[in-house]
């Protein structure tokens, strides 16, 4: 194997030894498959190029101070790769194949599970396509789930730091009772005009509203929001939101905290009543927001260049964890290697 550079990873695809397979024909899936080719072969009608019926997931593995390497949560993510595969009427994998496969990948690719103390993690990508030929918008009888990794960086390579995000009015990431709720292609396509105007103007993020009405706040960027006030975690609670396992996971460690904990509608003039607030999802755990810009009526919210104190102990509980630098109490960890 090369040698690798840990600490200049990006957030990347790099080659790794093996990924699994499965495929779905004539009414069954197949026995999981080990390969190192990096390729897909298929017909080029597939229904998954033109349909758009595709769907993923992404999750960590990481090598903890005691040596051991843990999946976070991988039964979670085979639970909301099944919901994808519904409601795109894919065959739906049981959990149990996701995350067999899922144990398998890291444990033969160990040596791309990077040291403790770089920051870095190895990154996990469940793929799924319909690969049913045909020219008619249909349903796919036949499928292929992948799972593959890559090592990736620290997502904050000089330290956790606030964000400046931007409010784009102009474009939605999902439709009301869409797809927004499921890991699906679309909704990242969807994203990518108004994410590329948000960075052209300076911004790392694009937070999105309500796409009936544009008055509350959705999602930021690819990631969940969170607002922090009065003893308060808050967040985003709305069909059209994909439901993040990282937030799922901070607000049980925020009620452990002694913080109450609201998943409801937040009106956007909220924002100016927030202590602190973030972004959270795998790729950094917690993004903290620096500074809120509204595109469309110049408002602006800010929250300061410093992390926020809830914001940091959350960051830092769900690390810890992560790495084994403490107790994990909710079986969140599954072990892959000693």
């Amino acid at each position: 194997m090369e040698n690798i550079d840990w600490s200049s990873l990006s957030f990347n695809y790099h080659k790794t030894n093996v990924n699994a397979r499965y495929t779905y024909t004539d009414g069954k899936w197949s026995d999981m498959e080990l390969t190192d080719d990096e390729y897909i072969k298929m017909h080029m009608s597939a229904s998954c190029l033109h349909y758009g019926i595709e769907l993923f997931e992404g999750l960590k593995a990481f090598r903890g101070v005691d040596g051991k390497v843990r999946l976070f949560r991988v039964e979670e993510n085979a639970k909301r790769l099944q919901s994808s595969a519904e409601r795109l009427c894919l065959p739906v994998p049981t959990v149990e194949m996701v995350v067999n496969a899922c144990i398998e990948v890291v444990k033969r690719n160990l040596d791309f599970v990077p040291p403790y103390g770089t920051g870095a993690s190895l990154y996990l990508r469940p793929v799924m396509f319909g690969t049913t030929a045909g020219l008619g918008v249909k349903p796919a009888k036949d499928a292929l789930l992948i799972v593959y990794c890559s090592p990736v960086g620290a997502y904050f390579k000089e330290g956790i730091k606030p964000i400046l995000v931007a409010i784009d009015r102009e474009q939605d990431r999902a439709a009301p009772r869409g797809t927004g709720d499921v890991k699906v292609g679309g909704n990242y396509a969807a994203s990518l005009m108004s994410g590329e105007k948000g960075h052209r103007l300076g911004y790392s993020n694009v937070m999105y509203l309500d796409a009936a009405e544009h008055k509350y706040i959705e999602e930021c960027g690819a990631a969940n929001f969170f607002g922090i006030k009065e003893g308060k975690y808050i967040t985003p609670k709305s069909p059209s939101v994909l439901p993040s396992i990282t937030n799922k996971s901070l607000r049980q460690l925020a009620a452990d905290m002694g913080l109450e904990v609201e998943e409801r509608h937040i009106p956007v003039e909220e924002l100016s009543t927030f202590t602190e607030c973030g972004a959270c999802g795998t790729a950094a755990v917690i993004s903290p927001i620096g500074k809120i810009f509204d595109m469309d009526t110049n408002a602006i919210y800010e929250y300061g260049n410093e992390v926020g104190e809830y914001s940091m102990k959350l960051y830092n509980a769900l690390q810890d964890i992560q790495y084994g630098r403490a107790e994990d109490k909710y079986g969140w960890c599954t072990v892959v290697a000693e």
